[in-house]
């Protein structure tokens, strides 16, 4: 019996994908705190305002975070995810206003 060293490209893409729930999570959650306090937000507001903050490396007052790239697709992917779960919705009659 020969036994195989490990596998060292598993486990590098175990933690990219790791590392992608994160961002995801991270932005989710962002999303989530800027459209409670707004109660209701043009998309493209909300983008800019996500984007922001994760540049800047806040999540909100008084909590800080890594700053990370974060794009517009990014945001817009956490968006479409929230309004498939059902924790935002589309404005009747303007879809392009997101609430929470």
């Amino acid at each position: 019996l020969r036994l195989l060293p490990q596998q060292r490209y598993l486990q590098a893409e175990r933690a990219e994908v790791s590392a992608l729930e994160r961002k995801r999570n991270i932005l989710c959650c962002l999303i989530t705190r800027i459209l409670k306090a707004e109660k209701q937000l043009h998309i493209d507001n909300l983008v800019f305002r996500v984007t922001d903050a994760c540049q800047k490396g806040e999540l909100g007052p008084g909590l800080q975070f890594l700053s990370f790239c974060c794009h517009s697709v990014d945001v817009l992917s956490c968006v479409l995810r929230l309004l498939n779960q059902g924790y935002v919705r589309r404005q009747e009659g303007r879809p392009q206003v997101l609430e929470y």
